[in-house]
């Protein structure tokens, strides 16, 4: 089944991105794996979000996996693109090319697609959408 390791692969993404050091000096505990709470505070600053996320399979002959697209968010209260941009660059220095570990499949591959830097809405005044290819298999 194709989406059957997405709670896993989310999970080791979330854990290899909260674990980087040079990620949490810039951002703290500000990585979350949902969205914030409507009308809640918005954290100053900067803060990394899992986003959306599409799978479509990948089977062989022999086995059975997904190919996994999915978004990292860095959203930024500050009026410029640099710190947004500095987060940004560190996650992508976490994943592309992790070698995360599962326990239920393998990954294959994780690579970076894409990215979308933006202004926001007041209070998020800058924000980058990254997307990333994860390509698994059950074992």
């Amino acid at each position: 089944m194709s989406v059957a390791l997405s709670g896993e692969l989310q999970g080791a993404i979330y854990a290899a991105l909260t674990a980087d050091a040079v990620l949490v000096a810039l951002v703290g505990s500000e990585i979350y794996d949902a969205p914030l709470p409507s009308g809640g505070a918005l954290p100053l600053g900067e803060h990394v979000t899992l986003g959306e996320e599409e799978v479509k399979p990948f089977d062989t002959i022999t086995s059975s996996g997904g190919i996994h697209n999915f978004d990292v968010v860095v959203h930024s209260t500050a009026n410029g693109f640099g710190a947004a941009k500095d987060v940004a660059a560190a996650v992508g220095a976490v994943l592309i090319g992790a070698n995360l570990a599962l326990v239920s499949g393998h990954l294959v591959s994780l690579r970076f697609l894409k990215a979308k830097a933006k202004r926001g809405v007041a209070p998020e005044l800058r924000r980058i959408e990254m997307r990333f290819r994860a390509v698994v298999e059950d074992i």
